[in-house]
């Protein structure tokens, strides 16, 4: 990886990361934009980026609406900010991480598909090394890998089934590190689809490498 792409890094949020002169996150938007199935579009971004955001996608869109909507303090604030503000008539909902730009169509397609039909479906792979529970660094327990799933986004809902689930948690009190947690608490079924190695969520340094190549790959399939 190159000193630009480091120092990328070093700049803040990840989903404003260039690839190809192009943010992370508007590489995410433009897969959902080639799904047929999706409507709208509703970019969850800090309140200070909402504006810069909105100009930056404006063009994208084309037929489709694309909104800039302000997040909260937190990843389960921000999506209920993104909830509340889905147009009406609209009954089923994708959450998508703006830092995953190359999750295949056709699953963004197969999984709202799946949603409409089960009320909630989440993308995961079977993990492929061994899993440890762990308590102050020291392993209490081996975990079945054939039962470990490691979760993806898109997560999928019928949309009044993720408002009663926001509805319950805040009830609660519960803070989920995901939609899927929140179904889970309200002890409803959240099915998982197989979902793709190129998938990835750009975290580390690294991530931002192997993006480059996935990049260079969908650009010399474009051409052929």
């Amino acid at each position: 990886m190159g000193k630009d792409a480091r120092e990328q890094f070093g700049t803040g949020r990840k989903q404003f990361m260039l690839l190809g002169g192009v943010s992370i996150l508007t590489h995410a938007v433009r897969k959902f934009l080639a799904a047929p199935s999706v409507e709208e579009i509703l970019v969850v971004v800090p309140a200070e980026d909402v504006s810069t955001v909105a100009g930056g996608l404006a063009a994208e869109g084309g037929a489709k609406s694309i909104r800039s909507v302000a997040g909260g303090r937190n990843r389960q604030e921000s999506v209920r900010n993104g909830l509340n503000a889905v147009s009406e008539g609209i009954d089923i909902v994708a959450v998508h991480d703006g830092v995953r730009p190359f999750v295949p169509v056709d699953l963004i397609e197969a999984a709202i598909a799946k949603a409409a039909e089960s009320g909630a479906v989440i993308l995961g792979m079977p993990a492929m090394e061994t899993v440890k529970q762990v308590r102050r660094n020291t392993i209490e327990a081996t975990l079945p890998r054939e039962r470990i799933m490691l979760a993806q986004t898109p997560q999928v809902f019928r949309k009044e089934l993720l408002d009663r689930a926001f509805d319950n948690a805040q009830r609660d009190g519960f803070l989920g590190t995901d939609e899927a947690a929140l179904v889970e608490h309200l002890n409803a079924d959240v099915h998982v689809m197989r979902g793709s190695d190129r998938n990835i969520k750009i975290t580390r340094p690294g991530d931002l490498a192997l993006a480059q190549l996935f990049y260079d790959e969908e650009r010399r399939a474009t051409r052929t």
